[in-house]
């Protein structure tokens, strides 16, 4: 067996490149980040998903392309708060480790801040590089998607769900429709309609009726039949007889909330003078920079504390997660109205978190440790 020489430290070199600690601590962190991750993903993802769904009920979106935007949106907002997740993963982590006395038996052996660090940070920097891609390329890509599904949906918004021997109801029952059957071609036959407007009520039957685009829009075209148009209660009432007859189909706005930003490429992005483009490859930027900031700020964080136990030091977290969040969304309106230059909009909120890390890793150690630190005789 080797003698070691403890006055001149173990040998580093046989030092494995992954320790035990670093692989016990990757896998505590791996496991509570995608318990947190989901629980927060599925919350924020449920809320659209019920807005949406209404619009599914009214006709407004098919249930095929329901189920994609679902998919879609859990994509974009996986990124989005995966630092959050990430945050409250480490402290919980860590925390833990504080309740049961694991940090104990790390620092009676010698272990300090570099330990921790290199635990964390083994799991969170090719972490921190997975979300790169995800937050340039991914997200918009999955935004994109979204307006396209969007888009071709609200083409057929107005004929959605028409079926054969079926009444279909639309617009609160202002639109009513009918066919008696429909071939192969797409031509329904024996069709009624009922349109209410404006006090109005409107009545068309017609033989046949068809699907068609012309140069100026989409239009149903009816034909041989009848159109009756009158007020409802009156006896006044206007018959039309005809050969074809021809209603618009107005488009629908979307009532599904749009941010075109969103789904820029990031290559347009790079080099664009545009504020608003600057301001939101800055936002793509902050999601893998808030990963590896907000896991710093994490670990002398869940130190502060620790009888508080595993969720000790969360009401703080929260509140610098929080502090940060809103800064952020601060920041970018003020670089899209120039209120701020557009450089401090892509280090300040990230100085601010770097800074609040050094105040917290310096109440761990002391202030005196940082001025040791800097004569070059503290350690770590």
């Amino acid at each position: 067996m080797e003698a070691v020489d403890w006055q001149k430290g173990y040998n580093t070199e046989r030092r494995p490149l992954v320790s035990i600690l670093d692989k016990m601590v990757a896998r505590d962190l791996l496991v509570t980040l995608l318990a947190v991750w989901s629980v927060i993903v599925v919350i924020i993802v449920s809320r659209k998903f019920i807005s949406i769904l209404g619009q599914a009920v009214e006709g407004q979106i098919s249930s095929e392309t329901l189920l994609s935007i679902l998919g879609l949106k859990t994509i974009i907002a996986s990124a989005s708060f995966l630092p959050a997740a990430l945050f409250m993963a480490v402290l919980m982590v860590l925390g833990r480790m504080y309740r049961d006395q694991e940090m104990s038996a790390i620092f009676s052996a010698g272990g300090g801040s570099n330990t921790l660090y290199r635990a964390v940070f083994l799991f969170v920097f090719p972490l921190a590089i997975l979300t790169v891609g995800i937050s340039l390329y991914v997200s918009p890509w999955a935004a994109a998607r979204i307006e396209s599904l969007i888009s071709d949906d609200e083409k057929t918004a107005d004929l959605r769900g028409i079926s054969a021997g079926k009444f279909s109801e639309y617009s609160q029952g202002d639109l009513v429709f009918y066919g008696e059957s429909i071939g192969a071609d797409g031509k329904m036959q024996k069709v009624f309609v009922q349109n209410r407007q404006h006090g109005k009520l409107g009545i068309i039957n017609a033989e046949k009726a068809r699907v068609q685009d012309l140069p100026d829009g989409r239009f149903i075209i009816f034909e041989y039949g009848e159109h009756i148009q009158g007020k409802a209660g009156d006896l006044n009432y206007a018959v039309e007889l005809f050969d074809e007859y021809a209603v618009r189909i107005d488009e629908k706005s979307s009532l599904i909330k749009k941010n075109p930003h969103e789904s820029i490429p990031t290559e347009q992005l790079w080099g664009s003078k545009a504020t608003t483009d600057i301001a939101e490859l800055q936002r793509r930027l902050s999601i893998p920079l808030g990963v590896i900031l907000l896991s710093f700020i994490a670990v002398p964080l869940a130190q502060l504390s620790p009888r508080g136990g595993v969720y000790g030091n969360m009401i703080v977290g929260f509140l610098i997660y929080f502090s940060y969040g809103n800064l952020a969304h601060v920041t970018q309106v003020c670089v899209i109205k120039e209120t701020i230059p557009s450089w401090l909009g892509a280090i300040g909120i990230h100085l601010f978190l770097l800074i609040i890390g050094m105040v917290l890793l310096a109440r761990w150690y002391g202030w005196q440790w940082i001025i040791l630190r800097i004569k070059g005789k503290g350690s770590l």
